[in-house]
């Protein structure tokens, strides 16, 4: 396929953001890079076997099953050997692909996901992901897997599997949790709940990040915006135990812009995954937290401080600077210990006059 020199300029710099450290960056990259389509498909591809970065080739496969592409067969069938985050997104790859209109590129891509799901030396994540991608395959197919997976030695595979026969209720709960996931909510918000502890933990990440922008919205919508909220703090919950940051910017936007106390749930993944982005978010929640609230401004302090223990003294205290600044009435959370029983706050450093001006930018 051919690109235009203005798209080749663009998927360049996008690649190149799907290599930063920066999760922001990393996201934004792939939600582009499903907007332009095929013609980023080659450049993905070639990009994948060059890096060896975890971060990197899970957005690449993030863009790939956004995009749809049957070029993207082969490199998902061999992620899928690799296990963890890796494979199940490579399984999200080869699900978009089974409905393909190329019959060839659709068998491949059922053969792939049946062939993991019952080798009992793949990842148990990727085979579970395997699975759940098949259930969007005729029965004749589904069903056979199913049957061999009741009698799988790993607890959770057998579980699953039996679920999918075992009454009505679980149809029905593996069609909600598809509507979910494909941005159809229910009526409430419990039942969702339930299936967020369940499910959540083996589903593609990518998917997880579009049922949250899914659950904001419906939040912004609805008069029972406080249960949806609780769902999406489980959602988040669920990514922190799987040391994923690719919602990390629902979180930050989430506590910078409350007026309160939010669901416990969020704080906790801030705490676990929260990097530098995430101060001033914090800082500025606190300094908005109506003064009564104290539990709130305990919880926030306690997220504040693990993830400036996180950070480099430099950066920790150019930050220290910036919330002085901006929130005076927070500068109490840059107080930090640095060795059992010392506390000091956090003060400017004499610093050459180039010094300051990078810490400004």
């Amino acid at each position: 396929m051919v690109i235009k020199a203005s798209a080749a300029a663009e998927i360049r710099t996008l690649l190149t953001h799907l290599q930063s450290p920066d999760a922001v960056l990393r996201e934004g990259a792939v939600a582009r890079l499903a907007v332009i389509g095929a013609r980023a498909v080659d450049r993905l591809l070639a990009l994948y076997p060059s890096t060896s970065d975890a971060a990197t080739r899970l957005a690449i496969l993030q863009a790939l099953e956004a995009i749809g592409d049957h070029r993207a067969a082969p490199l998902a069938r061999r992620a899928l050997a690799e296990g963890r985050d890796i494979g199940v997104a490579a399984a999200g790859v080869l699900r978009r692909l089974l409905a393909s209109s190329d019959e060839r590129q659709s068998a491949d891509a059922l053969d792939a996901l049946v062939a993991v799901s019952l080798d009992r030396r793949a990842e148990w994540r990727t085979r579970l992901a395997a699975f759940e991608a098949l259930q969007d395959s005729p029965e004749g197919i589904s069903g056979p897997v199913a049957e061999a997976l009741r009698r799988d030695p790993d607890a959770i595979l057998s579980a699953r599997a039996n679920s999918t026969a075992s009454s009505a209720s679980a149809s029905a709960a593996d069609a909600l949790w598809v509507e979910a996931l494909q941005g159809r909510l229910p009526d409430t918000a419990a039942p969702l709940h339930a299936l967020v502890a369940e499910r959540a933990g083996s589903a593609p990440l990518t998917v997880l990040r579009r049922l949250i922008d899914a659950l904001r919205q419906r939040e912004a919508n609805g008069s029972d915006a406080r249960e949806w909220m609780a769902v999406r703090g489980s959602l988040h919950q669920a990514l922190a135990i799987r040391e994923s940051r690719v919602a990390l910017y629902d979180l930050r936007e989430t506590v910078e812009g409350s007026s309160g106390p939010l669901p416990a749930s969020f704080l906790a993944a801030l705490h676990s995954l929260g990097d530098a982005s995430c101060l001033e978010a914090l800082a500025a929640a606190w300094s908005r937290a109506p003064a009564d609230a104290g539990a709130w401004r305990d919880q926030i302090e306690v997220a504040f401080r693990a993830i400036t223990r996180r950070e480099n003294p430099a950066r920790r205290d150019a930050i220290a600077r910036r919330i002085a600044s901006r929130w005076p009435e927070a500068a109490a959370l840059t107080v930090r210990e640095d060795r059992p029983g010392s506390r000091r706050v956090s003060k400017p450093s004499r610093t050459r006059p180039q010094h300051r001006k990078a810490d400004r930018t």
